[in-house]
């Protein structure tokens, strides 16, 4: 293909109305007129020889290709936007760059708001932008961080991406308080017998204790499953379920949540949460400081309150 003869206002408009799933809508976000927006998805069908965008009574939805282009535009705009937003240096004070991240409720808990409050400090004019990392972003995380800053998550399901190591956490049990059938510990007849309340539960989606649970043959009648860690301790108290978070999470939650934690009947394994990105931001300034940020907030984390 013959970059040169393609207009990159059509990369613009083709975001826009994918996003949108609406010429009008689409070019009020552009401030353009909708007949002027309506000629750039005529050339956008006639391009990929497809409709994008079809009427289904009184809205459009996407065609299957408009579907598998939606994150690769957004995407690839984002790469264009930073080529062309690049300088040789970075100065945080003076900055309105918004940073990206994909992350887990877990994360924002344990990390979120230091990193913010640093940010606010150092870049008052920057923004923060905390995005799920869904299983869909985490199965295509290369793709995914073009457009992306980070993605914060544990070892073991993505690799061939740059990453830095920020803290270790480890894996516990939660049972509700007054779960009668579990006493001061844990068995794995428990795990085994008893229903479970489970995250990210899919044939690519597992935390990393789930997985190893399946390894040693450990399946867990799934009950119900979730996609935030936050969500897991109202599932769990007042009821017979068992359910697994991360020890740091289950510090920060009130004394009167009504469950509590035990020591998995099986080695769990150590939980390395990393920050991880795209190779060719390694050198990227505006990254570098990123990251270096997002270390600094760490340790700010993990510094007791007497020396901080």
């Amino acid at each position: 293909m013959n970059l040169a003869s393609l207009d990159l206002n059509l990369l613009v408009a083709l975001d826009a109305l994918l996003q949108q799933r609406s010429v009008t809508r689409a070019a009020a976000q552009m401030g353009l007129s909708q007949p002027a927006l309506s000629a750039s998805l005529a050339r956008l069908r006639r391009h990929f020889d497809d409709e994008l965008l079809t009427r289904v009574g009184n809205a459009y939805q996407l065609t299957p290709l408009a579907a598998q282009l939606r994150e690769r535009a957004r995407a690839a705009l984002a790469g264009v936007e930073r080529v062309f937003a690049a300088q040789p240096e970075f100065d945080p004070a003076s900055s309105t760059r918004e940073f990206s991240m994909f992350v887990s409720d877990y994360m924002v808990a344990v990390l979120g708001d230091t990193i913010a409050q640093l940010l606010a400090r150092e870049a008052p004019r920057c923004r923060l932008r905390y995005s799920a990392n869904t299983p869909e972003r985490v199965d295509r995380a290369a793709q995914a961080l073009l457009g992306t800053d980070l993605l914060v998550m544990p070892h073991g399901f993505v690799t061939d991406l740059s990453h830095r190591d920020l803290y270790r956490d480890e894996w516990v049990c939660v049972v509700s308080a007054d779960n009668a059938a579990v006493g001061p510990a844990l068995t794995v007849e428990h795990l085994r017998n008893l229903p479970w309340v489970v995250t990210y539960h899919g044939p690519t989606a597992s935390t990393p204790a789930g997985r190893q649970m399946r390894m040693l043959g450990i399946e867990p009648h799934v009950q119900v499953v979730t996609e935030s860690f936050l969500t897991v301790p109202g599932l769990v108290a007042g009821s017979e379920r068992i359910g697994l978070m991360q020890r740091r999470l289950v510090d920060l939650l009130p004394l009167n949540t009504g469950i509590r934690a035990l020591a998995p009947p099986f080695e769990a394994g150590p939980l390395v949460e990393a920050m991880w990105w795209h190779p060719m931001y390694d050198d990227d300034p505006e990254h570098r400081y990123l990251r270096d940020l997002v270390t600094r907030a760490i340790d700010l984390v993990d510094t007791p309150p007497q020396e901080k």
